[in-house]
């Protein structure tokens, strides 16, 4: 393996995910300074700033650690209403109380950082359907950035398929369910070696039915029963004419994507078809924009079933990680796994794995990526973006009911009463992260084992 290619490959996916990390922020600040919220910073990462520069009133830098970014906008929660700023009442004791000082402590800093004359500038007094625009604007962009890369993906460097060109021709016809290593010894001769037919032969028709696809050809074959029909194939740039007669055989029932069905006691499935003798060459097919959004969807449920089922997959990965058990290849990564994925596509060195099948697993891979980001940050809790989401709803939905009663504007939802509970998020979080370094490190998921 490569050392320079493995780190071209972490280069190239940190990078990747640096400009979406980026792009998303992106998607929360236009929006939010289109409808006049006055933003003070977009970041690129946590921890000390390496880098910044001040455009009129807003400070765009990147910071130590680029594992995520922000924006900061001025006036995140709503101004005290009739108490003086740090006042805790009387009634409120234990946690209640530590509540509320979290809460007044939070809306005093929100405060100090603008003037009277900026109170119409702040995200808390956008409307409903502004805020929902300013926060689902990042992860929108993710979103965008996924299809995207999965556009370029299918229809530009193409999806795996089995193509009309010939890898193989079998010497006999062995029973469907035949063992790998079983030799022709008195078994009858295959058709298609029979009628001619050569590995790097490309099918263009079979009994008159064009040929664009592998199923064509498994359709054409298995159809057509054991009469001799007319095969016309392309050989180095030559267009031969042959016949071939397939034989009646028991041959496996297929599904939709090509694979043989089994039974319940895991015993193949047949049925009487005709059989050539024939198989196709795997390789990377453009296809129609058409397959996008399956692809999408897919993409989009697998994600969010991952999420879903999220701490038992972690308490998975801490099994794998600190007990003896292995480690799921579909779970979650770190960052240190997903770089060391991308290292190992780079570097591989494998039979049929060249530069435009690693490319295609780099695209893969970033589309997943920015898939991930826009269905975590939708999940419905701070400091994610679906909180804030959350939030307004429930701001909107309280507005509603006050006009159907008659009441007067119960104003914006305080979400600064939900930052305990937004610091204890932040911290699973944390120990998510720390959890999943680890084991990425002591029990990697690798592509080539």
């Amino acid at each position: 393996m490569s050392a320079a290619l493995f780190v071209l490959g972490v280069l190239v996916v940190a990078a990747g995910l640096a400009i979406s990390i980026a792009l998303h922020e992106l998607g929360h600040l236009v929006p939010a300074k289109l409808f006049g919220v006055r933003v003070t910073q977009y970041m690129i990462g946590f921890g000390p700033t390496v880098l910044s520069r001040r455009r009129g009133e807003t400070e765009y830098g990147v910071k130590a650690f680029p594992l995520g970014g922000y924006i900061r906008m001025i006036g995140m929660f709503p101004p005290h209403k009739g108490e003086p700023e740090g006042t805790i009442r009387e009634d409120s004791t234990g946690l209640v109380q530590q509540m509320s000082q979290i809460s007044a402590d939070a809306k005093a800093y929100e405060a100090s950082q603008y003037g009277p004359e900026d109170a119409h500038r702040t995200f808390v007094a956008l409307s409903v359907p502004k805020k929902l625009v300013v926060m689902l604007g990042g992860p929108t962009m993710n979103l965008l950035i996924s299809v995207l890369l999965m556009t370029v993906m299918a229809c530009g460097i193409g999806m795996p398929a089995v193509t009309p060109t010939v890898q193989a021709v079998s010497e006999c016809v062995l029973p469907a369910d035949a063992p790998a290593d079983a030799d022709c010894e008195g078994e009858q001769e295959a058709p298609a070696l029979a009628a001619g037919i050569r590995p790097g032969d490309t099918l263009e028709s079979i009994d008159g039915h064009e040929i664009e696809a592998w199923s064509d050809v498994t359709e054409a074959v298995r159809t057509s029963g054991d009469r001799t029909v007319p095969v016309i194939v392309e050989r180095d740039g030559e267009t031969l004419h042959l016949e071939a007669t397939p034989i009646v055989d028991a041959r496996p029932v297929l599904d939709e994507e090509g694979a043989a069905v089994r039974d319940a006691e895991g015993e193949l499935v047949t049925e009487q078809v005709g059989f050539l003798g024939v198989s196709g060459t795997p390789d990377l097919v453009p296809q129609s924009p058409a397959v996008v959004p399956e692809l999408a969807w897919t993409t989009f449920s697998r994600t969010g079933e991952l999420i879903l089922t999220l701490p038992v997959r972690l308490y998975e990965v801490g099994q794998a990680a600190f007990g003896s058990t292995e480690r799921d290849p579909d779970g979650p990564l770190g960052v240190v796994g997903v770089s060391r994925l991308a290292g190992e596509v780079a570097a591989a060195d494998q039979p049929g794995f060249e530069v435009r099948e690693k490319v295609g697993t780099m695209v893969s891979m970033l589309a997943s990526l920015n898939m991930a980001l826009f269905v975590f940050n939708l999940v419905p809790l701070l400091p994610l973006d679906g909180g804030h989401v959350a939030g307004a709803l429930a701001e909107g939905a309280r507005r509603l009911l006050a006009r159907l009663r008659g009441r007067s504007d119960p104003g914006p939802v305080d979400m600064s009463r939900l930052l305990p509970l937004t610091n204890a998020v932040a911290l699973v979080f944390l120990l998510m992260t720390v959890l999943l370094l680890y084991a990425d490190i002591v029990e990697p998921i690798t592509l080539f084992p």
